[in-house]
């Protein structure tokens, strides 16, 4: 008998005669059931404990919309030459006129089968053979009993998809003749009739009552090297310095700094500018004055860059491109507190933080990254104080055997690469940079000639 919908007593009868469900994929095609109905009442024995099932996972394939469209009214290469054929020959416009999207698919199949040619005078089509088979259509109708090369070819034009399929077998349990249902708990209508002694319960699963041990937070593997080097710094004496500003405008990323405004790294192939706000408010106007004087002019010495500095050049918005930003930022505090108490506060300052370079993705970069820099201010510092404290610091992480090598930045006069062996690629890579920062970066803000700031980073 054909049931027009599956229902728990037609299941029921059904194991009970054969003695189970060998497959329900099977079953539900015999009956002309929805497969997915009859799970849920496979579902809902297995929950009474009435029985128990088995899942079979099948992967298969099955056809795509395209794959439907082209089952039925055939291949879009045997189409084109169907319509060639009974025109006697046709144009690519006669061909999108009768096709559309299919006889530009096809006509390219067609010819690279040699069932049409194109007239290179009028690009018209032609029909090359008499007759052509549709073996694509047949394949595409015979899916089931395809091999894998016939399958891969119909994979590779997306006219078929690999589909997953979960059947279940299914078998009768010793409740399984017992109408009553297990219940779960006992009730206060049972007790008062004792109807509990007759009733079936459901066993109870102290297995996992306790529930699936938490697993702890951990800290990423970039966080905890940026913790271990904190705290190296802060033992060695370094102060932290604020770097929660990541958006930065470029007076404070390069001009303090005395880097020109022609400067290569201040183009936008290599810095990523703000458009909303894209300018800068609030900078400290009597210092942008001598910072102004400084590029264009110099003083005290220097001669300066010699060009005409730009206000608005210097108020465009961006992600900072590095932390030398902050530093200064800290500098320039430090220069305000001298001029309102005259004493100097000396000090060793340090900050890492995440920085932003417009770069090209690739293993060793990225647009985004971390940046360690420190710097010392005091009176009668020099290259050996800087070179004792980049040894004593990469000796605290482990990396010995420092060299130094002559180096220019617009902002530090002497300046040093660093670099370290590292023993797992076994050469000498490049670690950072330092230098003495230059009296035309440090002299606008307002400290005392005699003061001298060494960093790195």
């Amino acid at each position: 008998f054909l049931h027009a919908m599956a229902t728990l007593e037609a299941v029921v009868e059904i194991i009970q005669e054969k003695g189970e469900i060998a497959d329900s994929v099977v079953l539900a095609e015999q009956k002309g059931w929805d497969h997915e109905k009859l799970v849920g009442l496979i579902k809902s024995l297995d929950a009474a404990e009435r029985t128990k099932s088995a899942p079979m996972k099948r992967e298969g394939w099955k056809l795509t919309a395209e794959g439907e469209q082209y089952s039925k009214d055939g291949s879009p290469e045997v189409q084109v030459f169907n319509v060639v054929k009974a025109k006697g020959g046709a144009t690519k416009e006669v061909l999108d006129e009768a096709l559309g999207e299919v006889g530009k698919v096809g006509s390219g199949v067609a010819m690279k089968n040699r069932w049409i040619a194109m007239d290179k005078a009028t690009k018209a089509f032609t029909a090359a053979v008499d007759a052509v088979a549709d073996e694509v259509q047949k394949d595409l109708q015979n899916l089931a009993n395809l091999d894998k090369p016939a399958i891969e070819a119909l994979k590779k034009r997306k006219l078929v998809a690999p589909t997953s399929l979960t059947a279940f077998k299914v078998t009768p349990t010793d409740a399984f003749s017992s109408a009553k249902k297990a219940v779960a708990e006992v009730t206060q209508e049972m007790i008062i009739k004792g109807t509990w002694k007759e009733q079936t319960f459901k066993p109870l699963n102290f297995v996992n009552a306790s529930g699936r041990r938490s697993a702890g937070g951990a800290l990423h593997p970039l966080m905890k090297v940026r913790a271990e080097i904190r705290n190296v710094l802060l033992h060695m004496g370094f102060a932290e310095m604020p770097t929660n500003q990541w958006v930065e405008s470029s007076f404070w990323n390069f001009d303090t700094l005395y880097q020109p405004q022609q400067h290569p790294a201040r183009d936008a192939h290599d810095t990523f500018f703000i458009a909303s706000p894209s300018r800068a408010q609030d900078l400290p106007a009597g210092y942008l004055d001598d910072v102004k004087t400084m590029h264009e002019k110099g003083g005290r010495g220097s001669t300066g860059w010699k060009y005409d500095w730009s206000e608005d050049e210097s108020r465009k918005n961006l992600l900072r491109t590095h932390t030398t930003a902050v530093s200064s930022r800290v500098l320039h505090k430090l220069a305000t507190e001298y001029r309102e108490t005259g004493n100097l506060r000396v000090g060793k300052f340090f900050s890492i933080d995440r920085v932003f370079r417009n770069e090209t993705l690739d293993a060793t970069h990225l647009a985004e990254f971390h940046q360690v820099e420190g710097f010392i201010i005091d009176r009668n510092l020099g290259l050996g104080h800087l070179i004792g404290v980049l040894r004593e610091f990469f000796l605290r992480i482990g990396i010995s055997g420092l060299k130094f090598k002559p180096a220019y930045n617009p902002y530090t006069e002497p300046s040093m690469e660093i670099f370290g062996y590292h023993p797992l690629l076994k050469k000498t890579v490049e670690l950072g940079n330092s230098g003495v920062f230059r009296p035309e970066m440090l002299l606008p803000m307002g400290l005392p000639e005699d003061v001298t700031v060494i960093a790195w980073g």
